[in-house]
């Protein structure tokens, strides 16, 4: 497919996700709370708004800590991938330790108390955190808009399109929309034909995302 290129390329392969369900505290699947993915992200300087992220992470608490924990296990404790197992104690103590706490026990103990240290999500819509149904609007220079239905399992359906090559009914598979980042699409399907992966706003990145 000949997308326009001014403000679509091709994306990298490397982007095969599957659906994340978020949990709080006390751990029942394998991604960590919300506040301490911040710790990570403020410890590492490392934003982690892609997969590929977690494979510097992984290197980085290894040289702190002396411990490897694999790219592939921190993309699902992160919630790039989904894993209902509840994750090793040795891998969480080693989170713990690469915070400068002694254990996970430990760090489980910090609560969430709304410090405005924290990165606000309000510039981040993951899909893991979507219900079926729920709708995205998302704008991006030079004059394009998209409103997308959430299906499941990182899939949207379009809705709406205004002066991009995404087509109404177009289907998509997409991890999350990033204000300010491209936006990373893993596949369009268009009258049951898959058309391939490709990436929008490449170089202004999205101007607007929200639920409607």
């Amino acid at each position: 497919m000949d997308w326009d290129k001014k403000d679509e390329i091709i994306a990298p392969k490397w982007l095969t996700l599957r659906k994340m369900h978020y949990f709080c505290r006390k751990i029942s699947s394998m991604k960590i709370p919300f506040h301490i993915i911040q710790l990570l992200k403020r410890k590492s300087g490392n934003e982690l708004r892609l997969p590929s992220d977690c494979e510097y992470l992984s290197l980085d608490i290894e040289s702190k800590t002396g411990i490897r924990i694999g790219a592939t296990t921190l993309k699902r404790l992160v919630g790039f991938a989904n894993d209902e197992r509840t994750p090793h104690t040795s891998t969480l103590d080693a989170i713990a330790r690469y915070l400068g706490y002694a254990h996970w026990d430990e760090l489980s103990k910090i609560e969430d108390n709304g410090n405005s240290d924290f990165d606000s999500p309000d510039d981040e819509i993951r899909s893991a955190d979507l219900q079926p149904g729920a709708n995205v609007e998302i704008t991006y220079l030079p004059d394009r808009r998209l409103t997308l239905e959430y299906l499941g399992d990182n899939r949207y359906r379009v809705t709406a399109s205004e002066n991009s090559k995404l087509q109404k009914n177009d289907e998509v598979e997409i991890l999350n929309f990033v204000l300010h980042h491209p936006l990373l699409v893993v596949n369009v399907w268009r009258d049951g034909e898959s058309l391939g992966q490709f990436t929008a706003g490449r170089v202004s990145g999205l101007s607007s995302i929200k639920l409607i």
